[in-house]
């Protein structure tokens, strides 16, 4: 594990913003590059003074967001036809998949918000995102800001301890936890609002 902290310090050193866009981009399509293995390093080099902590955040975020895109636009324009045309034959009939559709019209924008947040759920929530249609705005809003607020806990843990590996990793996993915790939290509230606002009891 060490040798792969020194390769990806030496890989995101020699090509800069760049190589964290681009490992950031293969791990939010479906290539398993490890986000606690891309931005840890990325904020030990700013720390050094070899990055800015901000760019390499804004770099990381940009590139989360371009691999969800892959993801979105596969299963927007690839997805989406062979499912309406062939789901029933893999027990995914137009009802259900309608079903689908519209929860995630209705809820899209918490959905692709935490899934960004979660591992792999944040691997995975663009496919939704495309088969449902959701809009170019909204899925670009709520991407970078659930990719954002995770590169910036990752960036900040490896500014703070350096490329000590096993503190990194105690150290992501903690955060992990706090970020389930909040998403938890996020949707009982969200939960709460929506029933409260549609006169819906429980």
């Amino acid at each position: 594990m060490h040798a792969l902290i020194q390769w990806l310090l030496h890989t995101i050193g020699t090509m800069g913003y760049p190589g964290i866009f681009l490992l950031m981009a293969m791990e939010s399509s479906v290539i398993p590059v490890p986000s606690e293995l891309v931005m840890p390093p990325a904020g030990y080099l700013a720390f050094q003074g070899k990055m800015n902590l901000a760019a390499a955040i804004a770099c990381g975020t940009l590139g989360s967001l371009v691999g969800a895109y892959a993801n979105y636009f596969a299963s927007r324009y690839l997805g989406r036809p062979l499912i309406i045309r062939y789901g029933k034959y893999v027990l995914i009939p137009p009802e259900k998949f309608e079903r689908v559709e519209r929860f995630f019209l209705q809820h899209g924008e918490i959905s692709t918000f935490i899934g960004r947040l979660l591992p792999v759920v944040r691997h995975l929530i663009s496919i939704p995102a495309g088969l449902s249609g959701m809009g170019h705005i909204r899925f670009s809003l709520y991407t970078l800001a659930g990719a954002g607020l995770w590169c910036s806990i990752l960036a900040v843990i490896g500014y703070a301890i350096g490329e000590n590996q096993q503190l990194i990793m105690q150290y992501s996993h903690k955060a992990l936890a706090w970020v389930i915790v909040f998403s938890i939290i996020l949707v009982a509230v969200y939960v709460w609002r929506y029933r409260r606002r549609n006169g819906i009891k429980a």
